[in-house]
C-alpha cells in the first residue's frame, strides 16, 4: 500500500537539488516480497521493527573506517578512536545495528550483546593500494557471525573493478553460507576502478545505478549506495546516461529502482552540515530508501551532539513507519 503524500522542505545551498513540491513516497519493499527464508526474515524484522527507529526503518551506524580509511578519520574527535564511544553512542542512541570488522566485534561486542544489534562486516582493505583494481579479501566468516550473534552481514563488491570476477565468486561462496545459515547480506555496492572513472565517475547516476542494479542480481537483501552527484563528468556515461536531465531526487529515485526489491540503505560519507544531513535523509526516504548508515557524520561530533542528531533522525523516521508486511 502507497503512503500519502509528503512535502519535503527545500533547503538553501545544501546541494542535493531538492524539489519543493508535494511529491508521493515510494513505497519500500515489504519482507513478505523479499522472498526470505525464515532465519533471514527473524532476523531483519529485529533490525526493522524491534531496535532503533523501528517502523520498518534502519539507522545504522558503522566502524569500519579505521580499516578502510586508517586511523585518520579519527583526529577530529579523539574520543571516537576507541570503539567504546561508537559502542555507546549505538546503544544509547538506539540504533538499528552496529556495522564492523570481526576484531571489533571480538573484543567489545560481548559488552552490548543484547543491547546493540551487530552486523559483521566480512570483507575489506586498506586505502594504501590504488582504487584502480579494487577488490576487497574476506576478513571474516557468515560462521563468524552465527557465533557472534549478529543480525546480519555485510559484504563490498567494487562494481567495476577489474577484478570483480574474484569479488562476483568470493560474494557467491558468502551467500551461500548465508543462505544456509539464514543470515541476511548487506552489500556495500561501490563502483570503482578505471572503467569506471572514464565513464562519469563513481558518484555518477550511471555508476551507482548500475552498481545498485548489480547487487540486486547477486542476491543482495540489503543494498548500501552513495547518493549520485551531478558533474561535468556526467557527459562521459554511457548513453542514455549522458543525456538524462533529472533532479537529485529523481537520480535517487532511478537507483531505488534499480534496487529492485532489495532494502536500500543510504550512506553518509564525509560529515556534512546539520541542514544538508537531515535534508538528504528526508529525501532518501521520501524516494523509497530503508534507511541510513551513517558514520563519520555521527561519530565524529562529539557525544552530546551526536545523540541530539539521532533524536531528530528518529523523529523523521517515524513519519516513515510502515507495519510489517
Amino acid at each position: 500500500m502507497s503512503e500519502p503524500a509528503v512535502r519535503t522542505p527545500s533547503v538553501a545551498g545544501s546541494g542535493l537539488g531538492l524539489r519543493t513540491d508535494t511529491p508521493t513516497r515510494r513505497p519500500r519493499p515489504t519482507l513478505r516480497q523479499m522472498g526470505l527464508s525464515p532465519g533471514k526474515r527473524t532476523r531483519l524484522k529485529r533490525l526493522l521493527y524491534d531496535h532503533g527507529p523501528g517502523g520498518g526503518t534502519l539507522l545504522v551506524l558503522p566502524i569500519d573506517q579505521g580499516l578502510e580509511h586508517g586511523p585518520v578519520d579519527f583526529f577530529s574527535n579523539p574520543d571516537s578512536l576507541d570503539p567504546k564511544y561508537q559502542y555507546d553512542l549505538a546503544r544509547d542512541g538506539k540504533f538499528s545495528a552496529i556495522a564492523l570488522h570481526i576484531g571489533l566485534a571480538e573484543k567489545y561486542f560481548h559488552e552490548y550483546a543484547g543491547d546493540v544489534p551487530l552486523i559483521l562486516k566480512l570483507n575489506g582493505k586498506t586505502a594504501v593500494p590504488s582504487d584502480a583494481q579494487a577488490f576487497s579479501g574476506l576478513t571474516g566468516s557468515v560462521e563468524d557471525a552465527v557465533r557472534l550473534g549478529a543480525d546480519a552481514v555485510g559484504y563490498t563488491v567494487y562494481v567495476g573493478s577489474p577484478a570483480q570476477d574474484r569479488d562476483f565468486e568470493q560474494f557467491r561462496e558468502v551467500r551461500s553460507a548465508a543462505d544456509r545459515l539464514g543470515m541476511p547480506v548487506i552489500v556495500w555496492a561501490y563502483p570503482r576502478g578505471e572503467a569506471i572513472a572514464k565513464k562519469g565517475g563513481k558518484e555518477s547516476l550511471y555508476a551507482i545505478d548500475y552498481a545498485a542494479r548489480v547487487a540486486l542480481e547477486l542476491g543482495a537483501d540489503v543494498v548500501k549506495v552513495n547518493f549520485p552527484v551531478p558533474s561535468e563528468k556526467d557527459a562521459e556515461s554511457p548513453p542514455p546516461y549522458n543525456s538524462l536531465k533529472l533532479t537529485a531526487a529523481q537520480a535517487f529515485r532511478k537507483v531505488v529502482e534499480s534496487a529492485g526489491r532489495c532494502l536500500v540503505l543510504v550512506s553518509g560519507g564525509e560529515r556534512i552540515g546539520d541542514p544538508e544531513l537531515l535534508a538528504k535523509v528526508r529525501a532518501s526516504m521520501d524516494d523509497g530508501a530503508t534507511g541510513i548508515i551513517f558514520g563519520r557524520n555521527m561519530w565524529q561530533r562529539p557525544r552530546e551532539d551526536a545523540l541530539r542528531m539521532t533524536r531528530e533522525l528518529h523523529a523523521i523516521f517515524r513519519e516513515y513507519a510502515q507495519p510489517p508486511g
